[in-house]
């Protein structure tokens, strides 16, 4: 059975580890030539070998989103090497959380410049080529703390300012075929939950015990979770779903 993905590349930025390897080993499992980049070159070393033992096809290099330059090379040399660049996933994140009286300057510009910089540098790139094939998938990844979360007045401005970009992409760039979406996860087990953990000075058991409490269907989120609803804006069939924001977190949170 050919996958739903057959004949596309996918492009993931922060593709090593947590949600962002989770939806780069759906898209590699179902069809899809992939790539990615990071910062992170023993992760992207990782997964990249990972992936190709399973004999995917692969593109990955040690790159900062914030940087336009390598964002841009990364890109063409991915269109150039795989053929095109039809689905773009903006998943690079990092977190620098404070309650906001002790948040410094540089807590906040680094949120802001790797989420919203480093998707508007992406996007951009990649516009470029799906525009001239008249087709492309973008979806950015936000989160449930765009509505508001203590201690994350960087990171819920960043999340939530992803969520007018992606309606504005939707806007610009829909009569070219392409389309833009935005999937804000909830509470999902990564190596970033589990600096939360350690940052509030409690295991990751307790704070994923805590925060199942909340969560209507009773369970945490994994990586996979977020890759379905990514793979469902991506879908070729997914034509007519533009400028949404789907809130994956076992709950309501809109």
């Amino acid at each position: 059975m050919t996958g739903r993905f057959e004949g596309r590349v996918a492009f993931v930025t922060g593709g090593s580890r947590g949600i962002g390897k989770g939806i780069v080993q759906l898209f590699a499992e179902e069809g899809a030539k992939v790539a990615f980049i990071d910062l992170n070159e023993e992760a992207l070393a990782e997964t990249t070998n990972e992936l190709r033992e399973k004999g995917y096809e692969v593109y990955s290099k040690v790159a900062n989103v914030t940087d336009s330059g390598q964002v841009e090379q990364a890109m063409k040399e991915v269109h150039d090497t795989l053929g095109s660049v039809d689905i773009l996933v903006n998943n690079a994140g990092v977190i620098r959380d404070n309650l906001l009286f002790k948040m410094t300057d540089s807590d906040w510009q680094t949120v802001m410049d790797v989420h919203l910089k480093g998707s508007f540098n992406a996007a951009k790139a990649a516009q470029k080529y799906m525009v001239e094939q008249k087709y492309g998938r973008i979806i950015n990844i936000s989160s449930t703390s765009a509505l508001g979360n203590r201690g994350q007045a960087n990171y819920a401005a960043a999340k939530a300012g992803l969520q007018g970009f992606t309606k504005t992409l939707a806007i610009e760039l829909g009569r070219y075929g392409i389309t833009s979406n935005s999937v804000a996860p909830g509470f999902i087990e990564t190596e970033m939950t589990k600096e939360t953990a350690a940052r509030i000075g409690i295991s990751f058991d307790d704070l994923i015990k805590h925060s199942v409490a909340s969560i209507p269907v009773g369970r945490s989120g994994k990586p996979a979770d977020i890759a379905n609803a990514v793979a469902f804006f991506a879908d070729e069939k997914s034509s007519f779903v533009n400028g949404q924001v789907i809130y994956v977190a076992g709950g309501p949170k809109n």
